[in-house]
């Protein structure tokens, strides 16, 4: 029986890191990119829209930073 909770603990931290590595990586490429898109249409928004991605990214980063917590602690 140990062996099987063994199992199940090493899956659900390949499961915690998997996910919460890959989402936040996408949702940051999705951020930049949109970002990108909207100075390029704009150039003169650049300066007005560094701090709100900054923010957005490091919120998308803080998630994979938790995955990452929860994966050591299981």
């Amino acid at each position: 029986m140990e062996n099987g909770i063994d199992i199940a603990v090493t899956a659900a931290k390949a499961f915690a890191i998997a996910i919460g590595g890959a989402l936040p990586a996408w949702a940051i490429g999705k951020i930049a990119s949109k970002a990108m898109e909207s100075i390029g249409r704009n150039p003169e928004s650049a300066d007005k829209l560094f701090v709100p991605m900054l923010l957005g990214m490091a919120f998308a980063e803080a998630i994979a930073i938790y995955a990452l917590v929860i994966a050591f602690t299981l």
